[in-house]
């Protein structure tokens, strides 16, 4: 399991709750921390390398959706 969570779990899983009817595994909140982590420190990347202190929504780049 992730050493941080990132997201909220009580909001992770009513949303699988509500829309699926299924129940959640600690598992999957991990993954999910562990995914907007990377998110994060590759928008990091990217806003140092244009020469910027500030992560924009165009430095986080989602290729799942």
């Amino acid at each position: 399991m992730a050493a941080d969570t990132y997201v909220v779990t009580s909001k992770v899983k009513k949303l699988i709750k509500d829309e699926g009817g299924c129940n959640t595994s600690a598992e999957t909140v991990a993954i999910l921390s562990d995914a907007v982590k990377k998110l994060c420190m590759k928008g990091i990347e990217t806003a140092k390398a244009d020469g910027r202190k500030t992560v924009m929504a165009r430095d986080i780049v989602i290729d799942h959706l």
